[in-house]
C-alpha cells in the first residue's frame, strides 16, 4: 500500500503523523510525507521520502500580542481559504505523480482533504489539536465550502468532512472538551512511548514555547527564565532553531538553553513543564505525568488552557501580565501541590493504555481495502 502523509503548519502538525508513518513503513507499506518547504529537511532527517507542498512561508519574528480568541478564529478562517487552496492544488499534482492508495493528513490540512476527495482517494485525519474545540462547524463551514466549491465539491459540514473515513487520535480522550466528542470513526493510538523515569538529584523544569509561537514571544522567554531561575531547580529551555540562545544573555549555571532537544530526551527527567499550551507540548507532559504551567499565546492554546484548568493539571498564566514572580510562584505551586501531580498521573495512565501505532495502521489497511 502506498500512503501519502500530508501536514500543514509547523513541526507540531508533523510530529503526530510520524509514529503512524513509521509503523506503516515497518509493516511494509511505501511512505511519502509532504509539507511546507521549511520542513522538508526535517522530514528527510526523520528518514522519509519528502515532498514540498503549500505555501513556502517560514515564520518571522513578530511582537508579542495579548490573547485574542476572536483574532485567532479569524486567522483560522483565512487559513482554510488561502492555505487550503494552495495545498489542495499541490497535493493533487503530487498525487497524480506519486499515486497513493490513501492519504493521511493532519486535522487542519483541509487542502489535502479536498485534494483526496477531488481525486476519489480515501483519507484518514490525524488529530493535532488536543482540546478539540478550536475547529468548529460554525466557524469554518463557510470558508471550507467556499474552498470546496472551487474544486467542484458539494457543501458539507466541517465535522462531517473530518470524520468521513477515519480519525486517528493520539490524545487522551478525557482531555478533550466534552462538547466536542470524538466521532464514531475515531481510533486512538499511543503517539509517544513513555520511557522509564530517570531520577535526578535536583528537580528539572522544562521550558518550551514551541517552534512557531516562539517567534512571536517577545520578552516571554526572559520573564519565564528569570522566574524559574529563582527556584532551587535545574532548567532546560528550548528556544527553537531560529532563535540564538545568546540573545537571552548571561544566565545562572542552573539554566541551560538549547535551540532544540527532543522531548523524549528531557521529559523522563523533568518534574514540570512550562509551555505555551501547544498541543504537542501538553501531550508530552501528559505522557510523562508532568504538571504544567501554561502561558497560551494563540491558536488552540487557549482551548488547551481551559482544559488544563478544568482538569487541575496545572496553572494558566496571562501571556502579557505574567511577571517573573508569577512564573516562579506558579512553578513552585505545581511542584509542591500533590493534587497537580495526581491529575497528571491519571493522564499518563490513560496515555499508556492507548494501543500502539500499529492499531492505527491496521485501520488504515482496512480503509484502503474499502
Amino acid at each position: 500500500m502506498r500512503l501519502l502523509f500530508s501536514f500543514t503548519g509547523g513541526r507540531g502538525h508533523l510530529e503526530p503523523l510520524v509514529p503512524v508513518a513509521r509503523a506503516a513503513e515497518a509493516a511494509g507499506h511505501v511512505i511519502a510525507v509532504t509539507g511546507r518547504r521549511a520542513l522538508v529537511p526535517t522530514i528527510r532527517e526523520l528518514g522519509f521520502d519528502a515532498h514540498e507542498s503549500g505555501p513556502s512561508h517560514t515564520p518571522d519574528r513578530r511582537p508579542l500580542l495579548p490573547v485574542d480568541r476572536e483574532r485567532e478564529d479569524r486567522d483560522l478562517r483565512g487559513f482554510v481559504e488561502s492555505v487550503g487552496r494552495l495545498r489542495a492544488r499541490d497535493v493533487i499534482a503530487l498525487a497524480h505523480e506519486w499515486r497513493p492508495d490513501a492519504l493521511v493528513c493532519d486535522e487542519t490540512d483541509f487542502g489535502a482533504m479536498v485534494a483526496a476527495e477531488t481525486l476519489g482517494i480515501t483519507y484518514a485525519v490525524v488529530l493535532v489539536l488536543a482540546a478539540g474545540s478550536f475547529v468548529r462547524d460554525e466557524l469554518l463551514d463557510e470558508p471550507l465550502n467556499g474552498l470546496r466549491a472551487e474544486f467542484d465539491l458539494p457543501p458539507t459540514q466541517t465535522s462531517a468532512m473530518l470524520a468521513r473515513h477515519l480519525v486517528l487520535s493520539p490524545f487522551p480522550s478525557s482531555f478533550r472538551d466534552p462538547r466536542f466528542p470524538l466521532p464514531p470513526t475515531a481510533c486512538a493510538f499511543r503517539a509517544v512511548d513513555p520511557a522509564q523515569r530517570r531520577p535526578r538529584d535536583r528537580r528539572l523544569v522544562y521550558v518550551t514555547l514551541g517552534t512557531i509561537f516562539n517567534m512571536e514571544s517577545g520578552d516571554l522567554f526572559p520573564r519565564v527564565l528569570r522566574g524559574v531561575a529563582a527556584l532551587d531547580v535545574d532548567v532546560l529551555a528550548t528556544v527553537g532553531p531560529q532563535i540564538d540562545p545568546a540573545e537571552l544573555g548571561a544566565l545562572p549555571a542552573s539554566v541551560r538553553v538549547e535551540r532544540f532537544v527532543p522531548q523524549t530526551d528531557v521529559l523522563p527527567e523533568a518534574s514540570a513543564v512550562v509551555c505555551h499550551a501547544g498541543s504537542g507540548s501538553v501531550l508530552g507532559a501528559f505522557t510523562f505525568g508532568l504538571p504544567l504551567v501554561a502561558i497560551p499565546m494563540g491558536a488552540d492554546q487557549t482551548h488547551n488552557g481551559d482544559r488544563i484548568e478544568a482538569l487541575e493539571l496545572g496553572v494558566v498564566l496571562d501571556v502579557i501580565e505574567a511577571t517573573p514572580e508569577d512564573v516562579r510562584s506558579a512553578v513552585a505551586t505545581v511542584l509542591a501541590d500533590a493534587a497537580y501531580a495526581a491529575a497528571a498521573a491519571r493522564l499518563a495512565a490513560e496515555c499508556a493504555a492507548l494501543p500502539p501505532p500499529t492499531a492505527a495502521v491496521r485501520e488504515l489497511e482496512r480503509l484502503a481495502t474499502r
